[in-house]
């Protein structure tokens, strides 16, 4: 790798470390003074359809449905396969009597278009694309139109700042995946008519189960439109013409692991202790001036969202900026990045901070609710000193 004149002298480490290294951007670090005990009043070995079963998913149900704040005439359900599963439901389920305009400035979004494009196979679509770190013109969507996107890119650490651009007296669907932004971010439900999560994220939960909100737009919808595809039955979302409102009151379409219900539960009365939704999102934010202070004093670094609006409080990615590393070619970039990140690592500092795979070379560090400020405070010394080490040791 190039040499520079410049670089760091070999560093001494930090003396303090995170009390928790887990930054990973999904599944997520539990809530502070999680233990294996929260778990112990799961409804395990009997069905899930039985009356105590059912009591506990519709207690997900109804506490994520007022803890977000969500419309009363809002449907919520839980269904399989996490925020992905919630999604292609919707996208299976809801897609065919409008055009589609689709967003993807990152993988989720890209592989939302792949769905529509090349699996359902709609004619009339339109893929409004930008590069990690950009926005696509949200000015470009059409009223008339259904639209896809995701509030909060988690590959990207890319957010829509607001839901100012979808309009109010709009004709079409507006489909939200917003996994890394549910609990984290206010949501405008106006401007929204389909927004899925998953229990993985902000909140900290065990992964495997969505969670699928749906306007009355869209519940009329699915009533009145029958798609032009089959429909697997874990899709299946109305029978005869109208809703299956039983998966929006705990009869899940599959079985569920009432242990992973247990652990949602657990979360949600975390949060509610803690303050409710405003108090999630003040979390949030908070680690997000954390990293942001930190990123504004130095030169060798800076967030991969160009504008500051658009950068996410949870799903915060970096780049290396600095004119050595720029120099080198896409292969060392990518080398480096690697090394950081399992430096971090094998200090046990930093686990799972490595950007994503199709995103640019970088660190990926999440700060949702349950990430303590503390601990990303104590992680900053030693992104210095990693930096510091491998710089010294290439140089």
């Amino acid at each position: 790798m190039p040499s520079s004149a410049a670089s760091p002298a070999l560093p001494q480490k930090p003396d303090s470390r995170p009390a928790n290294p887990n930054f990973s951007s999904g599944p997520c670090s539990k809530r502070p003074g999680w233990s294996l005990g929260a778990l112990e009043g799961a409804f395990l070995g009997r069905s899930h359809r039985a009356k105590p079963g059912k009591a506990k998913l519709a207690e997900v149900i109804e506490r994520s449905h007022r803890l977000l704040g969500l419309p009363q005439d809002w449907r919520l359900g839980i269904v399989p396969g996490s925020d992905t599963g919630a999604m292609e439901m919707a996208l299976w389920s809801l897609l065919g009597p409008r055009g589609v305009d689709i967003l993807a400035w990152e993988s989720f979004g890209q592989g939302w278009a792949t769905d529509v494009v090349k699996q359902l196979k709609l004619s009339d679509t339109r893929v409004l694309t930008a590069d990690y770190g950009d926005l696509p013109d949200l000015g470009a969507v059409a009223k008339d139109r259904d639209v896809i996107f995701t509030w909060n890119g988690t590959t990207s650490g890319v957010r829509v700042p607001h839901a100012d651009w979808i309009a109010t007296d709009r004709e079409g669907l507006a489909i939200c995946d917003a996994t890394s932004a549910a609990f984290a971010m206010p949501l405008d439900y106006d401007k929204l008519d389909v927004v899925t999560w998953s229990w993985q994220k902000v909140l900290g939960g065990e992964a495997a189960h969505g969670m699928l909100a749906l306007s009355p737009r869209a519940v009329a919808r699915l009533e009145s439109h029958t798609p032009a595809w089959p429909m697997p039955k874990v899709f299946r979302m109305t029978k005869g013409g109208k809703l299956i409102e039983g998966i929006f009151k705990g009869e899940t379409i599959n079985t569920p692991s009432m242990l992973a219900v247990e652990d949602a539960l657990d979360g949600l009365r975390w949060a509610e202790s803690i303050g409710g939704l405003s108090a999630l999102i003040a979390r949030s934010e908070a680690n997000y001036r954390c990293l942001a202070d930190w990123v504004a004093s130095r030169d060798w670094i800076d967030f991969l969202a160009k504008a500051p609006e658009t950068r996410s409080p949870t799903s915060m990615c970096f780049s290396f900026v600095d004119p050595w590393f720029e120099q080198l070619s896409s292969e060392q970039q990518a080398a480096f990045a690697k090394s950081f990140a399992a430096t971090l690592d094998a200090e046990g500092v930093a686990y799972d901070v490595g950007a994503y795979r199709d995103a640019p070379p970088g660190l990926r560090i999440w700060g949702g609710a349950t990430v303590e400020t503390a601990d990303l405070e104590a992680l900053l010394p030693w992104l210095d000193w990693a930096w510091a080490k491998l710089r010294h040791e290439q140089a």
